[in-house]
């Protein structure tokens, strides 16, 4: 996978090499993320109509890893969307509520290279209900009821298939300000609880804390990455909260046996990156 061009290029600074990881993120998947991650290229002034593209670095430029292939997907190259009119970016002077005013929808990571599209998650809004039917049957109605009270505008998801199985689902929840996207990830899910979030995925039952999050270095953005702690079943769960100004994503991924480790922090970082 080579580096795709874009019309200029200013590269955002990369994150730092990773520190040592648990056994089953070795320092090589980490030096993955940290590297391929890459830039983030602004096309024209801040205000509307501005673009982007996130691309990545050739396998044979990545420390420590074969350059016939790290696991990685092959995703489009990322561009934000245009703006309306007299509309900023979030985390821009003028934009003090860090507002995303560009159209959810087009916020969605796309589907990587080879991947089949899920047929009812094809990157347009979606209901409360469908987005809570990821968590646990006990979890939803408190977490209804904290969307009810949170002022939720929006919701849009996106889920494909890859070639190895593994099931990706993103979603993302736009709220009416910046407070009530905090309080529903700080209150309702706790996702920085000591002993791993309150509400889990539907089957999950214990949790292990994610480390590659603290190599993600996306400015104004909080990142909390999780996966499934064994025993489980006959398939594994990973996900991850973004929240980003007035919008918090969470991104699943499920395979059998086990998440592949690069794809999901691959996964997690780009979408992290386009909401950044």
């Amino acid at each position: 996978m080579t580096e795709t061009p874009v019309d200029e290029t200013a590269p955002a600074p990369e994150p730092e090499a990773p520190a040592s990881a648990a056994p089953r993120r070795t320092r090589a998947v980490l030096w993955a993320v940290a590297r391929w991650t890459a830039a983030v290229v602004v096309c024209g002034g801040v205000g509307a109509g501005t673009a982007a593209g996130i691309t990545a670095l050739d396998r044979h430029e990545v420390p420590g890893l074969a350059t016939e292939s790290d696991g990685r997907w092959e995703y489009p190259v990322l561009r934000l969307p245009a703006l309306p009119a007299d509309r900023l970016r979030p985390y821009t002077d003028g934009n003090e509520g860090e507002v995303h005013h560009a159209d959810l929808r087009e916020l969605l990571l796309p589907a990587p290279t080879g991947a089949t599209p899920d047929p009812k998650l094809k990157g347009g809004f979606v209901s409360t209900d469908a987005y809570l039917s990821l968590y646990g049957k006990e979890f939803r109605a408190e977490l209804k009821r904290s969307l009810a009270d949170s002022t939720l505008r929006h919701i849009a998801a996106r889920g494909w298939t890859a070639p190895d199985g593994t099931r990706t689902t993103v979603h993302l929840l736009r709220f009416s300000s910046v407070a009530y996207a905090e309080s529903y990830e700080d209150v309702a899910l706790q996702v920085d609880a000591a002993d791993g979030p309150l509400a889990l995925p539907d089957g999950v039952e214990d949790v292990v804390l994610e480390n590659f999050t603290d190599d993600v270095d996306v400015p104004d953005t909080s990142l909390h990455a999780f996966h499934e702690k064994k025993p489980y079943g006959p398939e594994q769960t990973s996900w991850a909260y973004v929240q980003a100004g007035d919008t918090l994503a969470l991104i699943t991924l499920t395979r059998k046996g086990e998440v592949p480790a690069v794809p999901f922090q691959q996964t997690v970082t780009l979408q992290n990156q386009l909401l950044g």
